[in-house]
């Protein structure tokens, strides 16, 4: 005798569709990829990356929870994107993390995302790299991204909620630069760590991926590109011909926080004008 099938759990069904719009923005021309009132908490919102990607969710109707370091850059990104929240906090103490994330959640919603666009890059030749800067790269761009993972699934999961969780790692994880022996390791460090997180939460409904850009122009690597002669040599080894632009990130990024990505998680997205293919 044959049973019916059990109904599918919430984590086994399509999309979530939302309906809710926000005065003054356009809705997605697919509903796939609509962001409008989706709550997102973004960490290293002032950099160059997280600002653009800020700057972006926000135009397309996602209500924003901002963390960094600094008081004074994120109260111009407030004042940039109206009815975001913002926070100060090191992305490497969890306790506070916890208490950021709590307050964005308490007037905002739960997250339905977040992205962690925090990391740190102190070029220098292996044998003249300073133990203190090995251990700080790996602190913020393992361990804060571990931590900040960890607590924005905690909330996902406690709500009975499916999310998506994004890194920006870098095509580092899989080239070889010199220089970069604290920066590629722990790039590294980070895509594997996702798919060890995606795998442990994709039963809770939880996604993880990362996007791994190649090197762009932003306050991180300004002394990276300081000299127009490395400059020059860097762009040889990209066959787009041009550095990454936060610009070039919006639409993976939108694709893997939107329900457009509901079936991907575990993947480092390389978006590098083709450095990983040289």
């Amino acid at each position: 005798m044959s049973h019916p099938a059990p109904p599918p759990s919430p984590h086994q069904q399509g999309p979530r569709l939302r309906a809710e719009t926000r005065p003054g923005h356009h809705a997605s021309a697919d509903p796939l990829f609509d962001m409008r009132g989706r709550v997102v908490i973004v960490a290293g919102a002032a950099g160059g990356l997280g600002r653009a990607l800020a700057t972006a969710l926000h135009d397309r109707g996602a209500r924003l929870g901002l963390l960094d370091l600094s008081d004074p850059d994120l109260a111009g990104m407030q004042r940039h994107l109206p009815g975001a929240m913002t926070a100060a906090v090191d992305i490497r103490d969890e306790a506070a993390l916890t208490r950021a994330v709590a307050t964005c959640a308490a007037r905002l919603g739960e997250p339905d995302a977040a992205i962690n666009a925090t990391g740190i890059l102190t070029p220098a030749p292996a044998l003249d790299l300073p133990e203190e800067a090995l251990r700080r790269t790996l602190e913020v761009n393992v361990l804060g991204a571990f931590l900040f993972s960890r607590v924005i699934a905690r909330r996902m999961m406690e709500a009975r909620a499916e999310g998506s969780i994004l890194h920006l790692a870098s095509v580092s994880s899989m080239v070889a630069n010199e220089g970069y022996a604290a920066y590629s390791p722990s790039k590294a460090a980070l895509s594997q760590m996702v798919r060890v997180l995606a795998r442990e939460w994709a039963p809770e409904g939880v996604r993880v991926n990362a996007i791994g850009p190649s090197l762009a122009q932003t306050d991180m690597t300004r002394s990276a590109l300081a000299d127009p002669a490395h400059q020059a040599e860097t762009l040889k080894l990209i066959p787009m011909g041009r550095f990454c632009e936060g610009g070039d990130l919006i639409g993976p990024a939108v694709m893997l926080l939107s329900d457009a990505g509901r079936y991907i998680t575990g993947q480092t997205l390389y978006v590098d004008g083709g450095r990983t293919l040289t």
